[in-house]
């Protein structure tokens, strides 16, 4: 067990390049599998809809529970953002036969793990200058993206005629968009106390990802380089001093290694 246990933390922490194609690997996964979540939505559910969700559900199973196995204090994984939304992924798929509601669109939460997993950030720092000098615009992106399908996915369920399929999905789509950027063009308006409440649901935490995507947007770019002396994460791309102890940070660049 213990020589499983190390080659299980060698794929998921380890730098060789073994285990740096494993975690691309599983991003691609992660990826495919939210657009999947996102594609099936307007869909009834088919037998072969059924046979994926179950091999996705062994696959995510699976992957949870090597990170929670290795997982230095188990408690606080379990706190994180990403690891809850794999639960309440996990969940969706492996109790969806036994309720009556479709809980397909709270799988999109899946996309939680691209912007918050530490390991999946690691090899995109090391490997993306690109990531490196943007990162806190890609990620502020990629939640709001996240809130977005999985929102409209719940309109769609709870709130729209799903029997209407692809066209009754971008309906949902559009009253998400137009009352997130509270356009509120008048066509399509919530007539039921909790569509209501939803669509204040939307406005309150989508106005708030929206404005946190323009503030990374608009000023200027930080990359992620911990000061060694007082831990200050965040520092200007040519930064060569730390702003808040005036320590040495070193900063990786095209030129530096």
């Amino acid at each position: 067990m213990n020589r499983l246990k190390s080659r299980i933390v060698s794929l998921y922490t380890g730098q060789a390049q073994r285990s740096v194609r494993f975690r691309y690997a599983l991003i691609v996964f992660d990826l495919a599998t939210v657009a999947y979540f996102i594609a099936v939505t307007p869909f009834p559910m088919t037998p072969l809809i059924k046979a994926i969700n179950v091999l996705l559900a062994i696959v995510i199973l699976a992957d949870f529970l090597c990170r929670l196995w290795i997982a230095p204090n188990r408690w606080a994984h379990l706190g994180r953002v990403y690891v809850i939304a794999d639960v309440i992924v996990l969940g969706s798929l492996l109790f969806d036969p036994f309720i009556a509601i479709n809980l397909t669109f709270l799988r999109i939460l899946r996309g939680l793990r691209l912007g918050h997993s530490n390991y999946l950030l690691q090899d995109l720092r090391s490997g993306s200058q690109f990531f490196r000098e943007h990162e806190d615009a890609l990620v502020a992106a990629l939640n709001l993206v996240v809130f977005v399908f999985v929102t409209t996915s719940g309109v769609f369920e709870l709130f729209a005629d799903a029997n209407r399929g692809m066209a009754g999905y971008i309906d949902s789509l559009y009253y998400t968009v137009t009352t997130l950027t509270t356009t509120g063009y008048g066509d399509l308006t919530p007539q039921t106390p909790p569509a209501k409440l939803f669509a204040i649901l939307i406005m309150v935490v989508g106005v708030s990802l929206f404005l946190r995507l323009a503030g990374a947007i608009f000023t200027p770019n930080k990359v992620h380089a911990p000061c060694p002396t007082c831990g200050l994460t965040r520092h200007d791309i040519d930064a060569v001093h730390c702003k808040h102890c005036g320590g040495m940070v070193k900063i990786e660049t095209k030129g530096a290694g």
